[in-house]
């Protein structure tokens, strides 16, 4: 691949038409989306050939993973975000202090994580909402997934590192050589090593530790990417404190999620094992279409970090609305295909248990009704995120999954039954759709009349 200098990156963030600059970044970050969703695919796949208690080991056990992911998200998020607009505004040493707080901070983190769940991992899963019959596959998959932690957070913030500098196609390939991998190892493992879910967990841990290597090997190694450096970690109370603002809106989104999440295993366990599973599978299912949304709103970040930085402010909004047009296209296209094959779709992970194909294949079809809803939503957050008004994308990354979906998990199933638990989300999501329209909408404006003055 031909080498682009900064300056020419640094050209395209500001000077490129949003519509071609936007699609160069986005394309290597959705398939870097696509690529890690399906390897989280793989694992509720290939799992599911053991038996539904196994199957729902796997969705209990990733609300731990989204939490940890949601941390490493904030910090990555927080420091990238952070370096986007010092590289904008030319301050290039501030940057490089970002880097190296975010990258060791990320790392600590993790071995505390490990420690803190490694010890505690009965009463976790217990937590998270595994049965009798679910709990000892949860351990097993925990367990290899703790120890794994510390590269898999600083994973996360180094592809974030590169993404926010404009070289997404880096990030990429580390974490897709990683996604491959574990595709590759899941059945080895599990079938022909017999090591069950632990085989599952044991390969998500390997491809994490491939994935860490390489993108180290990106940030260090490459002449074009600000380096990782002990004698840049610097950290004060203020940086700290800018990188949890901006980062903040990432531990909400996942975080949150990760508490619908734990309640909604909780909710569907009523219902028994069968539920659950069909929950989880459908929940890996939907990730997997919002995935283009995100990485379509990564490769946007960039260009709206930058552009803020550097007092582009119509530059910003240009690209804004440009990723929710083309977002909003892509979501209606998918959707519509989901909605026609939603009984296949559920079929593929668990055909021999019908009740688990019948649960899931409703609560797909009432997900997928407010699908055309995500791209504006998505936007507004990253977009709120990225200009640095963290409270606003705070409040917008809570809603869906977290402000408005508690609360229908709450009421609906009392009202409607297992019903109730199926149409939660989509529900939500109706309410967080207004929401994030009213709160992106004063933000919009606000950088309206700052442009005016200029």
């Amino acid at each position: 691949m031909k080498t682009v200098s900064r300056e020419q990156r640094n050209d395209m963030l500001l000077n490129q038409p949003v519509s071609r600059a936007i699609p160069k970044l986005a394309i290597p970050t959705i398939f870097t989306m696509l690529i890690t969703t399906i390897y989280n695919m793989a694992d509720t796949f290939f799992v599911s050939q053991l038996g539904t208690s196994a199957s729902g080991a796997v969705g209990v056990i990733f609300s731990a993973m989204s939490i940890i992911q949601a941390i490493a998200f904030t910090l990555g998020m927080g420091s990238g975000a952070n370096l986007s607009r010092c590289l904008g505004a030319g301050d290039e040493e501030e940057g490089r202090k970002y880097v190296s707080v975010g990258f060791f901070t990320a790392f600590a983190v993790g071995i505390v994580i490990a420690a803190l769940g490694l010890s505690n991992i009965d009463w976790l899963v217990r937590f998270l909402g595994a049965t009798e019959t679910i709990a000892p596959y949860a351990k097993d998959y925990a367990t290899y997934i703790f120890y794994a932690t510390p590269f898999q957070m600083c994973s996360f913030v180094m592809n974030n590192f590169l993404r926010f500098e404009g070289m997404a196609f880096y990030g990429m390939i580390g974490m897709v050589t990683g996604g491959l991998l574990n595709m590759i190892l899941d059945p080895i493992l599990i079938f022909g090593c017999g090591m069950g879910t632990a085989g599952a967990a044991i390969a998500t841990a390997i491809s994490q530790v491939v994935s860490f290597a390489i993108l180290l090997y990106m940030t260090m190694r490459r002449p074009d990417a600000i380096s990782i450096s002990v004698k840049n970690f610097k950290p004060t109370l203020k940086m700290y404190g800018k990188i949890l603002y901006t980062g903040f809106p990432s531990l909400g989104r996942q975080g949150i999620a990760s508490v619908s999440n734990i309640l909604l295993n909780t909710t569907a366990g009523a219902y028994g094992d069968a539920a659950i599973a069909a929950m989880s599978i459908v929940g890996r299912f939907v990730m997997f279409i919002n995935s283009s949304v995100i990485g379509f709103g990564q490769g946007f970040q960039p260009v709206c970090g930058f552009s803020y930085g550097a007092g582009r402010y119509s530059r910003v909004r240009e690209a804004f609305w440009y990723c929710v047009k083309v977002t909003t296209c892509i979501l209606i296209v998918l959707g519509v295909l989901a909605m026609v094959f939603a009984e296949p779709i559920v079929t593929v992970f668990r055909r021999d248990d019908p009740q688990v194909i019948a649960i899931g294949t409703l609560a797909l079809r009432l997900q997928l009704i407010t699908v055309p809803l995500w791209g504006f939503i998505v936007m507004s957050n990253m977009f709120t995120q990225s200009i640095g008004y963290g409270a606003s994308a705070t409040i917008i990354s809570v809603a869906r999954q977290g402000l408005f979906l508690i609360p229908a998990l709450l009421i609906l199933p009392r009202l409607f039954g297992l019903l109730g638990i199926q149409s939660a989300q989509a529900v939500a999501d109706a309410f967080a759709f207004v929401l994030a329209w009213v709160v992106a909408g004063k933000v919009l404006k606000r950088m309206k009349t700052m442009e005016d003055k200029i």
